[in-house]
């Protein structure tokens, strides 16, 4: 009776775990999907709020912190246009950290171009109290046929 109770408690835990992380997963594409909207729109307050305070942001060009991707983004010396997103997978470590990686095609003005580039963009989250930061935003350039693989 004992091994009785403590499978299905620990059925029940399992799936409350899975639950939770699912919905982790969710929260932070929709906070993704709409920090490209903030990108694109140039809000840097939105960005600010969401960017930690030591991020890191790694481009084609080079690496920076949170004040000059902000700066960048602000002056428009890099507009992100467009992020057409194409695949996205979440993973969830605990309850406080998240990895995201996005497929997508950017649009974007740089230094008075426009471009369109295939990225698969690697975000780092880590939750805050109750706000999700991005620690880190990573730009690998691949080519239109990668593939994020999934579990």
């Amino acid at each position: 009776m004992k091994n009785l109770v403590f499978g299905i408690l620990l059925v029940l835990i399992s799936a409350s775990s899975f639950a939770q992380s699912a919905d982790i997963e969710e929260e932070i594409k929709e906070l993704s999907k709409q920090k490209w909207q903030w990108m694109a729109d140039k809000d840097v307050d939105k960005l600010a709020n969401l960017f930690h305070d030591k991020s890191k942001f790694v481009h084609m060009s080079g690496s920076w912190k949170k004040d000059r991707e902000l700066e960048i983004i602000k002056s428009g010396s890099i507009w992100y246009k467009n992020a057409e997103v194409h695949d996205v997978a979440v993973e969830v470590f605990g309850d406080d950290t998240a990895v995201l990686w996005n497929r997508i095609t950017l649009t974007a003005h740089v230094r008075g171009n426009d471009v369109s580039n295939e990225f698969t963009v690697t975000e780092f989250y880590q939750k805050e109290g109750q706000n999700w930061k991005l620690l880190d935003l990573t730009f690998s350039s691949v080519r239109d046929t990668h593939e994020i693989e999934h579990e």
